[in-house]
Formats: structure tokens, sequence, C-alpha cells
């Protein structure tokens, strides 16, 4: 593992990445319900030891929007179940869960899972990217007029209107300015992140004018103390709720993170190992939890700021972790006065950014299905759950794929006359002679045999005239599923109760091997009825057919 692979541009990329973090890390703790330090800390330990063990060198992780979607609903949770309703009292339930959340990532790697995040769908990814864009948006509104913002998107909608005659003006005013300075700054230059000069610029102004609006409090500064002792005095009522928790981040946290590393795999021109990846996400975010840390994952535009300052390797990821812990020590006190609606308006800006904008301005000309996906994804996402929404989105995406699949290849299956193969085949009246012609029917299939496909080829059966013997033609079939086989099986069975005798050719293994596992082969289809090739077959019926 070369960790101290270094060079310039790796300072550099992980100096820009920690200060460009800073703000971000400190939004996401105070909108996650831990309050600022934990967002610091997830991101100090996450960053450090995912950068260390994890699979895309030049990938910077900490606490991200998803992410964060879902440790404030879990954090919302377990204080509704609480005895006071306080974070203190249920604190050992929400670090269980962070930690149990790695440590599922860690066996994700291990089961090498990684490697299956790329069969999701894109309009689920699509729906699901762009409804925590929205949630992180709705879930901002409150705190940028000043108010404390209900923890469920839909009371957010409901609510918003009557809190609008309750605007704080100061905190609008913050909120905006920091929306403008982060779209407007880069115009200006580049070389300074926009994010942190809002922040530093709004919060100035806020100690200036000494307006009164929430700020975020006081920050610990040092090191965190470990957090294991509430853990074992967690109520038997909470497990299930933890597990379902951890699950959900777990989960959530390898999609986010390896989409971060396709994305800098296409940047960088290098490969990614997603199983690896996994294991450092793991890591970091149990040991982040250990320390009250928010869970995390890969984050997207931290990396692509790392990139583009020169970041190549590991140490860079290194680097952003320290200058995170320099400023935990030293700034503490001072972020102590950024106010809330500053934090609002930078992740504002976050959610806008991570809207699927492509996604809707393809969604009238994309098939229609994969827009109902999308959609129906996005709203799951936003007013339901995340992980459900993806569920969602997997299983109609699946039905949709193997329809169409099943479409395609029963339009490919054709039942052919002998004599109509004679003259494609162009094969002369003495290989293909009038018996063997009157007596004998062709089932060509083509694709593999699966759970979609079995109405076009049991119905076509009943079709068939007064014949002896049906070619089943399965030199195209490289595959057949459980559900393939009984098709295979009831069209077979079909045809011997009308003495209709069945012939295979072009068997290939998959769908041998099937076959015999289930006796189809020798109890239903004989081993001498099977041929090689179809000209083999049709040798085998100039003997067999009535002349």
């Amino acid at each position: 593992m070369k960790i101290f692979k270094f060079t310039k541009g790796d300072f550099f990329g992980g100096v820009t990445a920690g200060i460009v973090a800073l703000p971000l890390a400190l939004a996401f703790g105070v909108q996650s319900g831990l309050g600022a330090a934990a967002g610091l800390y997830g991101a100090i330990f996450l960053g450090l030891l995912a950068a260390i063990f994890g699979g895309t060198p030049s990938q910077i992780s900490g606490p991200t929007g998803p992410m964060t979607v879902v440790s404030a609903a879990t954090v919302a949770l377990f204080i509704s179940q609480s005895t006071d309703g306080s974070v203190a009292s249920v604190m050992g339930a929400i670090i269980a869960s962070f930690v149990l959340a790695g440590l599922f990532q860690v066996l994700m790697g291990m089961l090498k899972i990684g490697s299956l995040i790329k069969f999701i769908p894109y309009p689920v990814i699509s729906g699901f990217m762009s409804g925590i864009g929205v949630i992180i948006i709705l879930l901002q509104l409150f705190p940028a007029i000043g108010q404390a913002s209900p923890q469920k998107t839909i009371d957010v909608v409901k609510e918003i209107v009557p809190a609008l005659q309750n605007i704080n003006p100061w905190a609008i005013l913050y909120a905006g300015l920091t929306i403008l300075i982060i779209y407007l700054f880069p115009k200006i230059t580049k070389a300074v992140p926009s994010t942190l000069v809002a922040l530093l610029a709004v919060t100035g102004l806020s100690i200036v004018l000494n307006n009164s609006v929430p700020i975020i409090g006081d920050i610990p500064q040092g090191l965190p103390p470990i957090h294991l002792e509430g853990i074992l005095a967690i109520k038997p009522e909470f497990y299930q709720m933890i597990l379902e928790a951890a699950a959900t981040l777990a989960a959530l946290g390898a999609i986010d993170s390896l989409l971060t590393s396709v994305v800098a795999d296409n940047v960088t021109k290098t490969k990614h190992n997603s199983n690896k990846e996994l294991i450092g996400q793991g890591i970091g975010n149990s040991v982040a939890g250990i320390f009250g840390g928010l869970p995390g994952a890969g984050a997207t535009m931290r990396t692509l700021v790392n990139i583009r300052s020169g970041g190549r390797n590991r140490i860079s990821g290194v680097i952003h972790a320290l200058v995170l812990v320099i400023i935990l020590f030293g700034a503490g006190k001072y972020a102590a006065l950024i106010p809330k609606s500053v934090l609002a308006g930078i992740l504002i800006t976050v959610g806008i950014g991570i809207l699927d904008y492509k996604g809707f301005r393809h969604i009238a000309k994309v098939p229609l299905p994969d827009a109902i996906v999308m959609i129906i994804v996005l709203l799951v996402t936003v007013f339901l759950d995340l992980l459900v929404a993806v569920g969602i989105g997997m299983v109609i995406s699946s039905f949709i794929f193997m329809k169409k699949m099943s479409e395609i290849s029963e339009e490919k299956t054709k039942v052919k006359e002998m004599g109509e193969l004679q003259r494609e085949e162009g094969w002369s009246d003495e290989k293909m002679p009038a018996y063997v012609k009157d007596n004998v029917l062709v089932k060509h299939l083509d694709g593999p045999l699966f759970f979609g496909f079995d109405g076009g080829f049991t119905a076509s059966v009943e079709k068939l005239k007064d014949i002896m013997f049906v070619i089943i033609r399965m030199e195209k079939v490289p595959y057949i599923d459980q559900s393939g086989l009984y098709a295979l099986e009831d069209a077979i069975l079909s045809l011997e109760q009308k003495n209709i005798q069945v012939l295979l050719t072009g068997l290939q293994q998959q769908p041998k091997n099937r076959l015999e596992k289930i006796n189809l082969i020798p109890d239903l289809i004989r081993r001498d009825n099977i041929f090689p090739t179809f000209s083999e077959c049709v040798e085998w019926l100039r003997d067999k057919c009535p002349k």
C-alpha cells in the first residue's frame, strides 16, 4: 500500500479539499442534529481511514448530503423514542447504528458486493440523487428564515406557509448572501473556494452587525472522547431500529462512495477497486462512529477539488484530514459564531448541485417506463424512505427489463416448416425429401430462457398441426433458469400428449447441465433425441420418418 507516494499536487489537493470540507462538515453536522462537531469528527476519521484503506487513491471522503439525510432521520427516530427527548439519552443507540453501518460495509467489501453496484439502472440513480437534493433543500428552508426545521420533509411542506409569517429578516439575508457569493465568486477567481469565502464573509458580517440570529454554538476543541459506554446500555426495543438504520446507511454509503469512485476514474483515467473501497469506507465509518462522528461516503465535489488541485494519491486524503484536525484545535471557538442560516445557504447550493439536470432535460425523450421509474423513485425518496425508493426502483426496472427481453426473445422465436427451411438453406429434395417435410416442424429459440419467457413458447405449441416430430433448435440459447426449464418442460409435455416426438439440436453446456440436473434428460428427452447440429438431426429423420 503506497500511502506515502507524494507529489506537490497531492499536498495542494489535500489542503484545498480540507478547506472546502470545513464548511460542509459543519453544515452537515448541524443538519444531522448531533452538532457541528459531529460533522468535523466524521470528516476527520472517515477522511483519514478511507484514504489509507480504500480503493480509490484520489477520493476524499466525509459526511455527504445523502448520508446526512439518513443520519438526521436516524437521530430524529431515536429521539422520538427516548424518555426525555434528548440526544444524550439515546446516544448509545445512535453510535451503535453508525458503527454497525461501517461493519456492514466492511462485510460488503469482503463479500465482493461492490462490483454489483454497476447493475443499478440509471433512472433509479437519477431519481434517488435528485430526491436527496430535494430533501436537503426542503430541510434548509426553515433554518434559512431563522427557524428550527421539522425533521420530515412532508412536515416542511405542510408548515412552510405558516412559518413565512415569522421570518427573521437577518437570517434570510445571510442565507441569500451566502448563496450569491457561492455562485458569483468563482466568476472573479477560482483560486479560493467560494464556499469558504461565503462562510467567512457572511459570518464576519454577522459578527460586526451583532444581529439576533441562531448560531452554531459551542464546538468542543481537541479530539473527542470514545463513546462506547452507552452501547452497553441500549434497550432491547432499539435493536431492530439499529439494524434497519445501519443497513440503510451501509447501502447508501456504498452507492454514494462507488458513484464518486466512478467519477474519479473518469477524470484521472484510472480504475478503482470497488470492494477495497467499501472496506476502507466501512473502517472509517466505524471508527468515526466510535468517536461520535457523522458517517459519510466518498464526496464527489471534494474529490474533484482534490483532483483538479493535483491530488492523485492516498496522501492527499490524509492531508485533507490533518487540515481539519488543525482547524479543530485552533478555530473551534470562532466556528461557534457561524449563523445557522449561513450553513443553510451552503447546504441549499449542495442540494441544487445534487439534482440530476441531465435526467430532467431528457425526461420527455427517454423511454416512458424509464421516466416513470425516475419520478417514482424521486417521490418515494423525498416523502417516504431512501432505501425503499431504491428497492422499488430496482423491482420496477427489473420487471420492465425482463418484459422487454422476453418480447425480443419471443419475436425472434419462430416456428417454421421444413419446406421453408429447405428454401432458405438451398437444400436439394434428396437431402430434404417430402416425407420429412410433411412430418416435421422446427421451433427456433433465440436468446436465454428466463422467467419472463413463457407465454409465447407454450401458446405456440397448442397451434401445431398433426405432425410426428418437432425440432427445438437451441444453438442460440446460452442460458436457462428455473422458469425457463419449466416452460420448456410444459411445452415438451404438451407435444408428447399429442404423440409428437421432441428433438433438440445445438444444446449448449449450461442448458444441458440444467436439464440433466432436474432429469428432463433422460426422463423426458432421450439422449438419442439430442443432436449436436441441425444437419445431423435431419439425417436421422430421413431414416425415422415414414415414407
